[in-house]
């Protein structure tokens, strides 16, 4: 994937671009024509009123508490799915590799949670490829069926670092005979290609499920808990290697969990949160709303939903190995929505409230207010349609499907819903004083 830049498109210009997704079967990098309905149904822009000061920086404070909340909860729920690996490579069985697999399910929905506080926020979206990126080319790290997808022109696709102590990428030869965490890390990107992932959590999924080969058919990947055992009914070849991966790559990931835990914690002089803390008001503002809209158009209704609907492409659905796509969409909608209203439900069931986006935009614009709660509403409905799909037993792979016409429309509905929030957020911004909001487009093309 390559990162696009915004020149100066208004977040709006952007929303009225994608409107019309899946209207038709234009490529993913041209806008549908039929997207000035969408335009007309937002709000005329509301006249931004004088915020206080004071309470501005209560709703930056709190924001901080939310993303130390959520993070915190991505810590522990990591930490959790670490002992259930622990336990697997202890005692490879179906029941242990079922654990293992629901541990990584758990863990995906705080930390789908999380993203909205990438964008905006440099320390995390500068950190946050090391835990998240995707897709991959799932054959640097390990065996993958014959003929199966790859970015072109990677030189590592088939590099396999399980079956091999060295790699060849082009002409550099790499030794990985030792699998560590901080080797797994610098293989990120290698050889230039951004389809080069040995890290994170989908490094963890496919290493867990193995590839999905059932394209847009029923089923998720079928990789045998046998892959982990040594010795007698051992499957998959390198079976030592594989669990050393496994164990580093998933100790990897809740060092960095505890890093990023770190970086929200109130009182510490030197981290990301005094620092944030101690901007103007605005600028904080301008950051959870930026956060806000890059998730929910460029990123969410764009990278992650339009352009595997557009290319019926498997290869880039998100979750795509265990087929949780459904659920990590949603969670992220739902992350958008935790900023605005200032709360967060934890994982342990307590609710985290404060100072919120809504209350100040409610004392200056309150239709506005009104308006974007009602859109959050209705696009959680829509993503909830996903989940219920899929519990109906048609995953997000299947809904793609070029002759799922009611699986595809699903889709549709779900990105015009952020379509639509994404104008409202503007439209926030503006009533709260912030005119000039540039959204990232999160590597998707308009």
């Amino acid at each position: 994937m390559i990162r696009m830049p915004l020149a100066s498109a208004s977040l709006l210009a952007i929303a009225i671009s994608l409107a019309g997704c899946g209207d038709d079967k234009a490529p993913a990098t041209q806008a549908a024509a039929p997207a000035a309905p969408a335009a007309a149904s937002a709000p005329a822009e509301a006249a931004s009123g004088k915020i206080d000061e004071a309470a501005a920086k209560a709703v930056v404070t709190h924001y901080a508490d939310l993303a130390l909340a959520v993070f915190s909860d991505a810590a522990s729920t990591g930490k959790a799915l670490q002992a259930a690996i622990d336990a697997f490579l202890a005692n490879p069985t179906a029941e242990t590799h079922q654990a293992a697999k629901d541990a990584w399910l758990a863990a995906r929905v705080p930390y789908m949670q999380t993203e909205v506080f990438r964008f905006g926020n440099a320390v995390v979206d500068d950190w946050e490829g090391q835990l998240n990126a995707w897709p991959l080319d799932e054959g640097l790290i390990d065996y993958v069926a014959e003929g199966t997808a790859e970015a072109q022109g990677n030189p590592a696709a088939k590099a396999n670092i399980i079956a091999n102590t060295e790699i060849q990428v082009g002409e550099d030869k790499i030794d990985v005979s030792e699998i560590t965490g901080e080797k797994l890390a610098e293989l990120n990107e290698l050889g230039g290609s951004e389809a080069n992932v040995a890290t994170g959590y989908h490094a963890i999924e496919f290493l867990l499920w193995g590839q999905d080969l059932h394209g847009t058919e029923a089923g998720a990947g079928e990789r045998p808990y046998t892959d982990y055992v040594v010795g007698e009914g051992a499957t998959g070849g390198h079976n030592e290697r594989r669990r050393t991966y496994l164990k580093a790559v998933t100790d990897l990931l809740v060092q960095d969990l505890d890093w990023m835990v770190g970086q929200w914690q109130a009182g510490v002089a030197d981290n990301y949160r005094a620092k944030l803390e101690a901007e103007p008001a605005e600028s904080g503002l301008r950051k959870m709303l930026f956060g806000m809209g890059s998730l929910s158009l460029g990123e969410l209704a764009g990278e992650r939903m339009k352009v595997a609907l557009e290319a019926n492409s498997t290869e880039d659905e998100h979750d795509c190995f265990s087929d949780n796509t459904h659920n990590s969409h949603f969670y992220n909608g739902k992350g958008i929505r935790n900023v605005y209203l200032g709360e967060y439900k934890r994982v342990d069931g307590s609710t985290v409230t404060g100072p919120s986006l809504s209350s100040l935009v409610a004392k200056v614009a309150p239709q506005v207010d009104e308006t974007l709660k009602a859109d959050f509403a209705d696009t959680e409905k829509k993503l909830q349609a996903l989940v219920d799909s899929a519990n109906n037993g048609q995953h997000f792979d299947q809904l793609i499907a070029p002759e799922n016409e009611a699986g595809q429309q699903i889709i549709r509905d779900a990105i015009a819903a952020l379509v639509k929030q994404t104008s409202a957020i503007e439209q926030a911004a503006s009533a709260v004083g912030i005119t000039d909001l540039q959204p990232d487009t999160a590597d998707h093309e308009f």
